[in-house]
């Protein structure tokens, strides 16, 4: 069942078990700040802890003890966990402008969403370059907590993640290029408008609104620890990349909580868009240009972010590369439930690390190299659900809600 694929791997040099989580790191992201975005982001209407499912059928397939997948698919019903992020920098942002204004010492989200503070906030405007999934998150926020916000998209941008995105009232600007492409007009357009960026992706000057960004995302993997069965002992951690922010958040949480316990940390990314694995090998961070078109579209960046990068350049074990064809076949295994698994809507960009996991799985050179036995106890994050529906139907042959609803398997041509 299980596919051989054209991949690449770099074991990293500068991880080591014994390195410390030290004042640096923490300076980018911590227990403190995570634990305060914890607690505001259960605050609002909506929320609840995703799922994390356990597949015994895959993996018997893959010939490991036991694989975790935390289901982000349904969070605050934006079908990614890139809700976490977004909408908490924007209301970090609102926060701090009305204390400012008013001279109150805490503004609560609830404060914000009652429209309490609307006079102060209307006049903010918040704008990002996003793939699809970041930006829904923006401009849910900035509806939420009333303020304005222009999404930018490039030109590989579907018109079903513009549409989901337009939804919540944000100006939509196409821009020429690709993902980099966009991230470089926002700023520029925000610099000229008195705009403020929220983004994932970091660089010099900015850094505070990232780290706010990626203490959202860390309750995803605070939820996903405690989820586990008490006493179990992950091995390994297969984990999507893009410009880092992502497998940052989950890297720092397991470092700090399970300091020489942790788990083998891997990173992986479409092979047309491996920044982080450029960077690995160049033990510097390196930009790719050219259109890093993928299938994976959230993971379709060439730049990776500055204090992502220091984190993951010390903290992941390996970096790999997938193609295409990994990650549509894992949207599939996922959607026909292995051998008596339920079935799962994971999207194209948010299956990669599982993917990544099943490709080293299917080589023993690889899973030898990387330690993959059948001892193997392993969390990968299923970031996305169908976030563009026809995309999924086109590569599932099912829509989402079909695939919830069977438990047969399907045949694929």
């Amino acid at each position: 069942m299980l596919k051989r694929y054209p991949v690449a791997t770099y074991h990293n040099p500068k991880a080591s078990p014994h390195l410390n989580y030290g004042p640096a790191l923490k300076a980018i992201l911590n227990e403190h700040s995570s634990a305060l975005a914890q607690t505001e982001i259960a605050s609002w209407p909506g929320f609840a802890k995703t799922p994390l499912v356990c597949l015994p059928g895959l993996a018997a397939v893959a010939g490991v003890s036991s694989i975790y997948y935390k289901d982000e698919s349904t969070r605050f019903g934006l079908g990614s966990f890139k809700a976490l992020g977004g909408a908490y920098a924007v209301y970090r942002l609102l926060r701090r402008s009305v204390e400012k204004a008013t001279g109150s010492e805490r503004i609560t989200a609830k404060d914000l969403e009652s429209g309490r503070y609307r006079e102060l906030t209307r006049n903010i405007t918040v704008c990002c370059a996003t793939d699809g999934n970041h930006g829904r998150s923006v401009a849910w926020g900035a509806r939420m907590f009333h303020c304005r916000c222009v999404i930018y998209l490039h030109q590989n941008v579907s018109a079903a993640r513009e549409s989901a995105i337009a939804h919540y009232g944000a100006r939509i600007t196409r821009v020429s290029g690709n993902y980099d492409d966009s991230v470089h007009r926002t700023a520029l357009d925000a610099e000229q408008n008195g705009w403020t960026v929220i983004s994932d992706t970091s660089y010099d000057g900015y850094t505070e609104i990232p780290k706010d960004v990626m203490h959202g995302y860390t309750v995803m993997t605070d939820e996903a620890i405690a989820a586990l069965p008490q006493g179990e002992s992950l091995t390994h951690v297969f984990v999507q990349g893009g410009v880092g922010g992502l497998p940052a958040a989950v890297c720092a949480p397991l470092w700090r909580q399970l300091a020489e316990q942790r788990p083998r940390f891997v990173v992986v990314e479409p092979e047309n868009a491996a920044c982080l694995y450029a960077s690995a090998k160049a033990r510097e961070r390196v930009t790719l240009s050219g259109s890093l078109d993928t299938v994976m579209a959230g993971l379709s960046c060439g730049e990776p972010s500055l204090i992502a990068w220091e984190i993951l350049s010390i903290g992941t074990n390996d970096f790999m590369t997938i193609p295409d064809d990994a990650a549509i076949d894992a949207m599939r295994l996922l959607a026909d439930g292995v051998d008596g698994d339920s079935p799962i809507v994971g999207g194209e960009s948010g299956v990669a690390g599982l993917a990544g996991m099943l490709a080293v799985a299917a080589d023993n050179r690889l899973a030898q190299e990387l330690a993959l036995d059948s001892d193997s106890k392993v969390l990968v994050f299923g970031t996305e659900g169908d976030t563009d529906p026809e995309l999924y139907q086109r590569i599932v042959g099912r829509s989402s809600e079909q695939v919830r609803r069977s438990g047969h398997r399907a045949t694929y041509v």
